[in-house]
């Protein structure tokens, strides 16, 4: 009987899904395991066969807690906001919905085709009403929210409206905005409702606020840091400025040291935990303040080298900094616009990582130095960010080698506060060899001392304070986007107004397009039904808006971080209308135990649903402050290029062997028309694109050979394998056993189809194993002590492969095992019985099928793993080499038992030995047991 895998896994892919076999429980009995990948987002080109890397791994473990008897929560669900289903609804008119949902029915039938064991009856759509009426929920309790800096946690803002009542805000320790000003509690009980909601909204942990963020006109939106590369869009390749508007915000910076602390709580990859880190980026310091000259401003710095504070010779303001506009004086005011217009075209990351190019502009405006009153010319440079800090430096040339460097640019004096120091070449940072000098009561003091006395000076003239900063600033969480949650908020007098839960969700609008009004409002904006009438409680036409009873609605949408910073909550129990869940579900389930996915959301995704679980342990609604024990980060697999040359200037194409002869430009095209030979057909190449159609093709030997490259799998190098392909021909199990077999999981790896034929030719040769020609060939027969040690070191190995995620080397061990128990003509059901579960979390389809046939009626899935059993790995005989004056004559098998003498009586009595002796008695016999026996003379 062949192994017709197709039939095979179409059959116990529907039996899955008819009979719910991985559907999990909220209650049980059994312990409970919780495996999570990072869900995709459902884009057009559907998966290919880099994607399912992670999910695979995931899979074998659910599968494996399943056999351990766990009750294992295995979902999935879909990303499915975001910005290219928008774009492709501005380009076609089409609805990104329906965009939406042709793609996630495309993913969906090829995720089950490959044989996941998830739990579909969770399945979440972030785009799904019923799903973002839980985020628009959580961004109400962020907005009711604010952060108590003495309780080290987020409390309602009703407590904090309490305390303004009775003793106002002089003794409220929170994190809020600079600007906050200072009131009693008469204070506060005389303020309007507007002015009460003015203060408050400073204090909220989801605030308005005009910042600075990176617009892209092409686009028509705001893009997060992490969306920007090398200045431009990531989707689309766009230019990107800097453009202050009002945003929706929250305040990650208020959890910035529970982030750092809580990454020693969790079992993550440590480069992902450096990377947060460093993002997050504590510092220790003071805060200085210098007064301008001939103004009644402040500029406020944040230093980590208080101790150098001598060594200021000028400042530097960000380009957007609010103050540049006061202080510029009329002589300066041209050449400071133009370059404050130039740094509004370059990303805060290009900025940050440009320390070659030195550019500034002086104020014409000085400072004064807190300790000297001496003169500080105030300059702006796009080195400093207007976002990080406070967007001010005070610069000490002589201890920093970028304000050196923009010194030395600009004329700019270099005073030098080191004692012994030489700092004509280069500036002097080592901190641990400072020995202060020129700076009147640090003169002679090291590093520490000298921070913490110049701290202390500072304070005494109220000039500064010691502080610890932080890089991470809070989130901008306003889109300028249609495809995105909408926020659960009305204005009534400028004033943002939550919408009850009850009334919740409030549902996208329909618009006639996708892009911004031609005012520049967002693509909301074109809606004619976007208006929130207060005596309804519903969403009404526009034409109704009377600023009584029925006022706007926002205009922006959420980013698409939203959804996906709670997901994973959610999954145990989503279909729960009533709450975003149950604390039944809540608590039984806690966390996840096993998350997998990209390490490149490090400080996107990770950060941000780290941030959202901290804020809800802190409000009750979870009970754990971290939501994932333990991540691992896939690898990436590799696809390998297919490359062209073209002569320069021409329509030429010449073979790779003739490329050096000629100055010729590299082409990718589809890998899918190359052979295993590496060979292009000349007229393939003609019929993809237009722009091959008539082209010229010099061959060597006949024939067009392509060159190869291995690079990232993607559809813009034309070198995406489509797994659907490949489960056609392979089967989904030689699929999943070879994605796995590629190398170690973390690890990135190339794609080479022509590599499956291995583990195919495997999966056939278990599937033989089974079979006695045409009939099944399964017995009852008792195993052989060989047989009994294949099955043993083999559940061994696997075990401890995947308690290891070392999935890699336990298909090695398949193979192993299944070649020796061919050798060995093992049919027995007490060894095939048992190597079927220790297959099935890699190749589930072949498994269950022989697990059929060997008479079973319920699903593998549910049978127990086998226990392993040391005693039939150890050994009970020996094949003991026998020699004769040294030289080794033959072989004997004894238990490793007997004694000296035995083992002696043993070899004397042998009819070999017999013969070497040929009648002669020994000398002496050397027996050393369990290794050799030696017959002298």
């Amino acid at each position: 009987m062949s192994y017709d895998f197709n039939t095979i896994e179409a059959r116990w892919q529907a039996y899955w899904a008819e009979n719910g076999t991985f559907k999990a429980e909220n209650n049980s009995d059994k312990p409970k395991y919780y495996v999570l990948d990072m869900f995709p987002y459902p884009s057009g080109a559907g998966l290919h066969v880099g994607h399912p890397l992670g999910y695979i791994a995931s899979d074998i473990y659910a599968r494996y807690k399943r056999h351990k008897g766990f009750n294992v929560l295995h979902p999935q669900g879909y990303d499915s906001f975001g910005l290219p289903a928008e774009q492709y609804a501005i380009q076609t008119g089409q609805h990104p919905a329906i965009t939406t949902k042709d793609n996630i029915a495309r993913y969906r039938q090829q995720l089950d085709k490959i044989g996941f064991s998830f739990d579909w009856s969770r399945e979440v759509k972030t785009s799904d009403p019923t799903f973002y009426k839980w985020t628009q929920w959580i961004f109400i309790q962020l907005f009711n929210s604010w952060y108590d800096n003495d309780a080290d946690k987020a409390r309602s803002v009703s407590e904090l409206e309490q305390l303004f009542s009775e003793e106002g805000n002089t003794n409220i320790n929170a994190v809020c905005d600079e600007d906050v000003i200072v009131f009693t509690s008469e204070g506060w009980n005389a303020f309007s409702s507007k002015e009460k909601q003015e203060v408050l909204l400073k204090y909220r942990l989801t605030y308005l606020a005009e910042t600075e963020v990176n617009w892209c006109p092409q686009l028509g939106t705001v893009l997060a840091n992490d969306e920007i590369v090398n200045g431009v869009s990531e989707r689309g390749g766009y230019p990107v400025i800097r453009k202050k508007m009002t945003q929706w915000s929250m305040r990650i910076s208020a959890y910035a040291q529970r982030l750092i602390d809580g990454l020693n709580t969790i079992d993550w990859p440590q480069p992902l935990k450096d990377s947060q880190t460093n993002w997050i980026g504590r510092s220790e310091g003071a805060s200085v303040t210098f007064n301008v000259k001939d103004h009644d401003e402040v500029i406020d710095v944040f230093t980590t080298r208080p101790d150098t504070i001598f060594g200021v010779s000028f400042m530097t303001l960000a380009p957007e900094h609010e103050l540049v506009a006061k202080i510029t004086t009329p002589e300066q005011k041209a050449e400071i616009e133009a370059y404050i217009e130039a740094t509004a075209k370059r990303s805060e990351r290009d900025r940050m990582a440009d320390v070659k190019t030195i550019s500034g502009v002086f104020t014409g405006a000085y400072a004064e130095h807190p300790f000297t009153n001496e003169p500080v010319p105030i300059w702006i440079g796009d080195y400093v960010l207007a976002g990080y800090g406070t967007g001010a430096v005070m610069a000490v040339p002589c201890g920093d080698q970028r304000d050196y460097d923009f010194a030395k640019h600009f004329d700019i004096d270099i005073p030098n506060i080191f004692e012994g120091v030489d700092i004509s070449e280069e500036a002097f940072a080592d901190k641990d060899n400072t020995i202060i000098a020129n700076s009147d009561f640090l003169n002679g003091l090291k590093y520490k001392k000298a921070v913490k006395t110049a701290i202390y000076e500072l304070e005494k003239l109220g000039q500064g304070k010691g502080k610890i900063n932080y890089r991470l600033r809070d989130a901008v969480f306003s889109r300028q986007r249609y495809w995105g949650e909408p926020f659960p908020v009305y204005y009534v007098d400028s004033m943002p107004q939550m919408i009850e839960l009850k009334h919740l969700p409030i549902e996208l609008p329909e618009v006639e397009k996708y892009l911004p009004t031609e005012t520049g409002e967002p693509p909301l904006g074109r809606a004619d039904v976007w208006a929130w009438d207060t005596t309804k409680n519903e969403v009404v036409s526009n034409d109704f808006i009377d600023h009584d009873t029925v006022f706007p609605l926002e205009l922006n949408t959420m980013p698409g971080w939203a959804g996906s910073s709670y997901y994973f909550n959610r999954y145990m129990e989503p279909n729960n209308e009533d709450e975003v869940f149950s604390q039944d579900a809540i608590n039984y389930w806690k966390e996840v135990d096993l998350y997998i996915g990209g390490s490149e959301h490090a400080t996107g995704h990770l950060l941000y649903a780290r941030f959202w679980q901290k804020f809800l342990f802190d409000r009750g609604i979870v009970p754990v402050d971290e939501f994932a024990k333990k991540l691992i980060n896939q690898g990436m697999i590799l696809g390998t290029s297919a490359i062209v040359y073209r002569i320069s200037g021409t329509n030429k194409y010449v073979s790779k062997g003739l490329k050096d002869q000629y100055d010729v430009e590299e082409l990718r095209v589809d890998v899918n028309m190359i052979n295993a030979s590496d060979e292009l057909l000349p007229e393939d190449l003609k019929n993809w694109q237009p722009q091959f159609k008539d082209a010229e093709f010099e061959l060597e030997n006949g024939k067009y050979i392509v060159g190869r490259e291995v690079e990232k799998m993607s559809k813009r190098w034309f070198n995406v394998v489509n797994p659907d392909g490949v489960c056609d021909q392979y089967g989904a199990d030689s699929l999943r056993l070879y994605e796995m077999f590629l190398g170690p999981l973390e690890q990135a790896k190339p794609w080479n189809t022509a590599g499956i034929t291995g583990v195919h030719g495997f999966l056939k040769k278990l599937w033989k194993l089974y079979h006695n020609g045409d009939a099944f060939g399964v017995t009852d027969a008792e195993p052989t002590k060989d047989n009994l040690k294949t099955l043993h070191k083999t559940i061994k190995k696997v075990e401890e492969d995947i308690e290891n995620f070392s999935f890699n080397t336990s298909v090695s061990t398949f193979m192993i095992a299944v070649n020796e128990l061919t050798a060995q003509k093992c049919n027995s059901k007490e060894i095939l019985e048992p190597l079927l579960i220790l297959v099935s979390p890699y190749a589930p389809h072949i498994a269950e099928e022989l697990w059929n046939k060997l008479g079973h009626n319920e699903s593998i899935a549910t049978a127990a793993f086998p226990i392993f059993e040391e005693k039939h790995l150890v050994e009970s005989t020996k094949q003991y080499p026998i020699s004769f004056n040294g030289k080794m004559r033959f072989t004997m098998e004894l238990p490793l038992d007997l004694s000296k003498e035995d083992i002696e009586a043993a070899v004397m009595a042998h009819e070999k030995t017999q013969q070497q002796l040929d009648g002669r008695t020994p000398k002496k016999v050397i027996v050393v047991p369990g290794k050799i026996v030696n017959v002298v003379g």
